[in-house]
Order: C-alpha cells, then sequence, then structure tokens
C-alpha cells in the first residue's frame, strides 16, 4: 500500500461510521466504473480497427476532403 493511501484510511477511521460507508461507497463505484471501462474498451478494438480501416480507404479513394478549422 502507498503511503498517500495509508493516510487516507487514517484520516478516514477517525470519520463517522457512516461517512465512512459512503467514501467508501464512491470508491467501490470508482473501481467498479474503471473495469467496465476497460472492458468495454479492450472489446471495442476490433470496430474502431474497422472503422480506421475504412476512413483510410475513403480518403484513399478520394472521397475526403480536407477539414477547414476556421467555420468551426
Amino acid at each position: 500500500m502507498t503511503e498517500l493511501l495509508e493516510q487516507a484510511i487514517t484520516r478516514l477511521k477517525a470519520l463517522p461510521k457512516h461517512e465512512q460507508d459512503a467514501i467508501a461507497a464512491l470508491i467501490l463505484e470508482e473501481l467498479e466504473d474503471e473495469v467496465r471501462w476497460d472492458a468495454t474498451f479492450a472489446q471495442s478494438q476490433d470496430a474502431l480497427a474497422q472503422l480506421a480501416a475504412e476512413a483510410m480507404a475513403e480518403y484513399r479513394a478520394g472521397k475526403t476532403q480536407a477539414l477547414d478549422p476556421e467555420p468551426l
């Protein structure tokens, strides 16, 4: 465990139980979100590769145009 995490846990232990539970719930939710994001991202690689291949094919076929950032 890192020193920073140990400091955080030490401070959390001083809080009332309901606040400890609220913070613990936030941490667990964040960790679960990270797991879901990693899984979703890993599953999207084939789709992203396909989209990139299609974009390159359109570029090579002359079906694209340069982006003019001024109107944006």
